[in-house]
């Protein structure tokens, strides 16, 4: 099966001199979920920032669903590759719910009544129909996650790229989203500190090291060769 995502040797170093990647090789499969682990600093944002061109200026290759990223194929790339940010208030911003979730197909150029039936079928898809007409900011931390994938899913993006999606969230929440995200056909990338849910929704895990790749495998033989000796507690893993 050809990987829907193929990054080889990825470096880049940011302008005050750091480098961020050091030969990065990445492949991610149709439908597959992959967690990115590693200590803050180690390179994992930056990476992800590269796989719809939110950074360039570095070197290597990138290729999303058979497509080399590059200039041209940038604005196309980015309809593939949905970024769902740590913090959903820096995704939302629109007066409304559903405004909000169609505001990226009215960005692409899609005409009003087509832009709100795809905004009312992800808000559908991810349980939150019942709020399009409410201010984002009356939300819970946890609506306001379920409303950021809504706005992802409503461009059909078919890789969904979430930054330390728990942040914030409370235990129910976390187990919400969770089985949302189970239930999506997406191949998915996971940047994240939490280890149980990496545990519970990946198949297979990346650490990050130093801006390199030290590492990769099933999950938990992942976190038992690196995790623990970052002082993350031992995971309580999922029944």
């Amino acid at each position: 099966m050809s990987p829907i995502v193929e990054v080889r040797d990825l470096r880049f170093r940011y302008e005050d001199g750091t480098e961020a990647l050091r030969g990065v090789d990445f492949r991610l499969r149709p439908g597959e979920t992959v967690a990115l682990l590693g200590p803050n600093g180690s390179g994992k944002t930056t990476f992800v920032l590269h796989l719809n061109g939110l950074l360039d200026g570095g070197s290597g290759t990138i290729a999303i669903c058979g497509e080399p990223l590059s200039a041209s194929t940038r604005t196309r790339i980015r309809h593939k590759v949905g970024l769902v940010f740590q913090d959903s208030d820096n995704q939302l911003f629109m007066p409304t719910v559903l405004e909000d979730v169609a505001f990226g197909p009215l960005n692409s150029g899609m005409d009003a009544d087509e832009a709100e039936a795809r905004a009312r079928s992800a808000l559908e898809q991810t349980g939150m129909l019942h709020a399009a007409a409410k201010a984002p900011y009356h939300l819970s931390s946890g609506e306001k996650k379920r409303v950021a994938i809504a706005g992802v899913l409503a461009m059909q993006s078919e890789i969904l790229v979430l930054d330390e999606p728990t942040t914030f969230l409370d235990p129910p929440a976390q187990q919400s989203l969770l089985q949302l995200l189970r239930d999506l056909p997406q191949a998915k990338i996971l940047v994240t500190h939490d280890l149980a849910f990496a545990i519970a929704l990946a198949g297979r895990a990346v650490f990050f090291q130093d801006g390199r790749v030290a590492g990769e495998g099933a999950v938990t033989d992942v976190i038992a060769r690196f995790g623990w000796g970052l002082g993350h507690p031992k995971p309580v893993l999922p029944e």
